[in-house]
């Protein structure tokens, strides 16, 4: 009978600058594909990002890889936000003004857009020397990313611009219907998810039981686990990160252990 193995997910490897550049041009053939595939119904409809359709949704994610070439569009837009959306913290509202500086494109014009910026935004995070990418701290632009297990750039490059790109896929998916591919860039951004988790992880030892092509099983903490949650990868994805899930999550053991592990939360 087959075994699986249970590894400490704090001994996942964090994702080098030569695997990032993998795992970012899966994601981006990917997404691009997916998007490709919609309908013109399709751009209209909400998603989960909250007032954000399908279209805006885009509009951001061509804004994110615009930037990584052209910081000063970001940090022209973390100004504008700051006069034009006070009611939000220079995250959210320069998120908004990306997209406000695309709102006339329409979507099938801005898949055009992400196949231009995104190669650029890449080869700008290589280009960059690694002792810069390690010390330029995001939270110089965006305080938020002090909530982050490292905010420099470096991070941003082999973490968190797949991430992001990643989880809005899924958020397409969920919008739209559209099949949700998987492959094993996925398994390496969903262990990046995991490995942020365990990182931040104070409670008590539990067990992550993830299924599917992205999952695996992994302890948080140290000793035996006092719980076990079993749940499809990418709808833990979608919890970790605030989202609703598709289906239960389901908990075995120490219900306190485990109300510790549902209330746990990763930046996305």
């Amino acid at each position: 009978m087959a075994t699986t193995t249970t590894s400490s997910a704090r001994a996942i490897p964090r994702t080098t600058g030569t695997r990032a550049r993998l795992v970012n041009e899966a994601e981006l053939r990917a997404t691009l594909s997916t998007f490709r595939e919609l309908s013109d119904e399709d751009w209209r409809r909400p998603t989960v990002c909250d007032g954000w359709t399908v279209r805006d949704m885009l509009a951001h994610t061509v804004g994110q890889f615009e930037e990584l070439p052209r910081p000063w569009v970001a940090l022209r837009r973390v100004r504008r936000a700051a006069r034009t959306h006070p009611g939000l913290g220079p995250l959210d509202g320069h998120n908004e003004c990306q997209i406000e500086d695309r709102k006339a494109v329409p979507g099938r014009e801005l898949i055009g857009a992400l196949a231009h910026f995104a190669p650029q935004g890449l080869i700008a995070l290589r280009r960059m020397p690694a002792p810069v990418r390690r010390t330029i701290r995001l939270s110089l632009l965006y305080p938020e990313a002090r909530a982050l297990p490292d905010d420099s750039v470096d991070y941003l490059g082999n973490v968190l611009v797949t991430r992001d790109t990643w989880m809005h896929r899924v958020d397409l998916g969920d919008a739209t219907g559209a099949e949700l591919v998987l492959d094993r860039h996925d398994r390496e951004i969903v262990g990046q998810v995991v490995l942020d988790l365990a990182l931040s992880w104070t409670g008590p030892a539990v067990a992550v039981d993830l299924h599917g092509p992205a999952g695996g099983v992994y302890l948080l903490g140290i000793g035996g686990p006092a719980a076990t949650l079993h749940a499809d990868a990418v709808d833990f994805a979608r919890h970790l990160s605030g989202r609703p899930t598709r289906e239960r999550l389901e908990l075995e053991g120490d219900p306190e252990a485990g109300a510790a592990l549902l209330a746990a939360r990763v930046v996305f």
